[in-house]
C-alpha cells in the first residue's frame, strides 16, 4: 500500500479539513431569538442614555396596549351573541372551548393592535432608537442608498402589515382547537416582522425581501416574536415592551447578519470605534 507524503519528504501537509458544524436544532434557535428580546430589556437598563428616546414609545405602548385589551374585552359580549352559536346548538364541552378561544382571541387581538398603533404612532422616534443601538454595537451605521425617506416609507408599509395582524388573530381564533395556537404564532409572526423592519430596511430588503429574510430565520422570528406577545400580558414588563422589541429586533438583525453582539465593556467598544477610525484615515492617506 502506498504512503501518503510527508513534510520529511518536501511535501506540505495540508491540514485536515474542518467538518461543518452541524446546525442548531428548531427549538434551540427559537430560544436564542427569544433571548433577543430579553436581552433588549438588558440593553436598555444597563444603558441610561438610551432612556430618553424610550420614553414616549413606552408611555404610548402602555396607553394603546392597555386601550386595546380593554376594547377586546368590551367586545367580547357581542362577540359571543353575535358569533358563538346559541346554547343548546353545540355539546356543553364544545361550547366551553370556543367561549375560551374567543375570550383569548380577542384580548390577544386588542393588545397586538393596540401595541401596532403605538409602534405606527412613534416609528420616527424607533427609527432613531434602532439607529443609536446599531452605532452602539457596529460604530458605524448601514446606510440605504434610499435615504432615510426610503427606510420610512418601508417602515410604515410593515406598521400596516401588522395592523391587520389584529384582525387575523382574532378571526384564526374562532376556529375550533387548532385556532388559538393559530392566531398565536400569527401574532408572534407579526411581532418579530414588525421589530426588525427598520434594521432590515437599512440594508435595502424591500418588503418581499423581509418576507424571505423571516422564512429563512424562522425558529428565531418565532421565538422573538412569541415572547413579545407575552410580554404584552405581564405587568411591568408591558411597560417596555414597545423599545425592548425594537432594540431586541436590532440586535438579532446585527448577529444574524453579522455575527456582531453588543460589546461587554466600554473599553472594548472604544477599541473597535479606535481601530475603525485608525482604518479610515489610513485609507484616505
Amino acid at each position: 500500500m502506498a504512503e501518503l507524503p510527508s513534510e520529511e519528504d518536501g511535501f506540505a501537509v495540508l491540514p485536515p479539513a474542518e467538518l461543518p458544524r452541524p446546525r442548531p436544532g428548531f427549538l434551540r434557535r427559537m430560544a436564542a431569538g427569544a433571548w433577543h428580546l430579553l436581552s433588549g430589556f438588558w440593553f436598555l437598563i444597563r444603558h441610561p442614555s438610551f432612556w430618553p428616546l424610550a420614553a414616549l414609545p413606552t408611555v404610548l405602548a402602555v396607553l394603546c396596549i392597555l386601550s386595546g385589551i380593554a376594547l377586546g374585552a368590551f367586545a367580547i359580549p357581542w362577540l359571543e351573541t353575535h358569533v358563538l352559536p346559541g346554547r343548546g346548538k353545540v355539546a356543553a364541552g364544545v361550547g366551553i372551548l370556543l367561549s375560551l378561544a374567543l375570550y383569548l382571541g380577542t384580548l390577544l387581538a386588542g393588545a397586538v393592535a393596540g401595541l401596532a398603533v403605538a409602534m405606527l404612532v412613534s416609528a420616527p422616534i424607533l427609527e432613531r432608537l434602532s439607529r443609536r443601538v446599531e452605532a452602539y454595537v457596529r460604530v458605524h451605521v448601514v446606510e440605504h442608498a434610499g435615504g432615510l425617506r426610503w427606510e420610512m416609507a418601508q417602515a410604515f408599509r410593515g406598521a400596516l402589515y401588522f395592523l391587520l395582524a389584529g384582525p387575523v388573530v382574532l378571526l384564526l381564533s374562532l376556529i375550533p382547537l387548532l385556532g388559538p395556537p393559530l392566531g398565536l404564532l400569527w401574532g408572534a409572526h407579526s411581532v418579530a416582522f414588525q421589530q426588525t423592519d427598520v434594521p432590515l430596511a437599512r440594508r435595502g430588503m424591500d418588503f418581499g425581501q423581509r418576507r424571505a429574510w423571516h422564512r429563512q430565520y424562522r425558529p428565531e422570528s418565532l421565538g422573538f416574536g412569541l415572547v413579545g406577545v407575552i410580554f404584552l400580558f405581564v405587568p411591568l414588563a408591558n411597560f417596555l415592551v414597545a423599545p425592548a422589541l425594537t432594540v431586541g429586533g436590532t440586535l438579532m438583525v446585527l448577529e444574524l447578519e453579522e455575527d456582531l453582539v453588543p460589546p461587554d465593556r466600554p473599553e472594548r467598544r472604544e477599541r473597535v470605534r479606535g481601530a475603525v477610525a485608525e482604518g479610515s484615515s489610513e485609507a484616505t492617506e
